[in-house]
């Protein structure tokens, strides 16, 4: 009598697994929409003049007695680790999956978005690294002012390409919204045949406020200029 040995249970940890980390992805996919929803609406005191935009300023470094803002970007730091890194250990997954590529590929159910969610990523993480360099440490900036946030807003967008890589990024940023809402819902469960194109719709009009929001502030200062 033969006897077939049985498969031994392999037990992967959730953080380990590819929905686990889908999942990671998603939440913290939330935190980062969220966060530039509220840095859009929150910047849009630049039209109320500098006292207006100096003074959120001074508001967000004061809250809580300072502490307000650091707890803010421990949040917001550890959203963007845990998202970056999920979506780096993902896409190696994947790549180590199919290590050759399709002999002919063609776009089917795919969007522009989706194929550009890696490398779009990277550039946003590039940028991301830049705004703050520019507009908080004021590094890259050519005549930052330390407490003028509206000063250093207007100077900087001044430089017109300056403001076309802002540009640009918002763009980039809007494709990466777009797509990553759509995909965070599926992930979450938030999808319903019935109500597929309604969450589509909301997708991309989130996107599409959040860039408009973004851009009108290096175009408003290139045109009054």
């Amino acid at each position: 009598m033969t006897v077939t040995a049985l498969p031994l249970r392999t037990h992967t940890t959730f953080l380990a697994s590819t929905v686990g980390r889908k999942i990671v992805m998603a939440v913290t996919g939330v935190v980062l929409a969220g966060f530039v929803f509220v840095h859009m609406v929150g910047n849009m005191q630049l039209y109320l003049g500098p006292e207006a935009l100096n003074h959120y300023a001074v508001f967000l470094r004061t809250f809580l007695h300072g502490g307000g803002i650091w707890l803010f970007r421990a949040v917001l730091i550890g959203a963007v680790g845990l998202h970056v890194w999920a979506a780096t250990t993902l896409t190696l997954d994947s790549w180590a999956a199919r290590p050759q590529g399709y002999r002919l590929w063609q776009a089917t159910d795919s969007t522009y978005a989706s194929r550009t969610m890696r490398w779009g990523g990277v550039m946003l993480a590039f940028f991301i690294t830049y705004h703050i360099l520019h507009l908080t440490v004021g590094s890259a900036h050519g005549s930052f002012e330390e407490g003028n946030v509206y000063h250093n807003v207007v100077a900087g967008f001044q430089v017109w390409y300056v403001s076309a890589v802002y540009i640009a990024a918002m763009l980039m940023l809007g494709l990466h919204l777009d797509h990553g809402i759509w995909s965070l819902c599926q992930t979450l469960g938030l999808q319903h045949p019935r109500y597929k194109r309604a969450v589509r719709f909301l997708a991309r009009a989130y996107a599409v406020v959040v860039v408009a929001g973004n851009i009108s502030f290096p175009i408003a200062v290139l045109t009054e200029s």
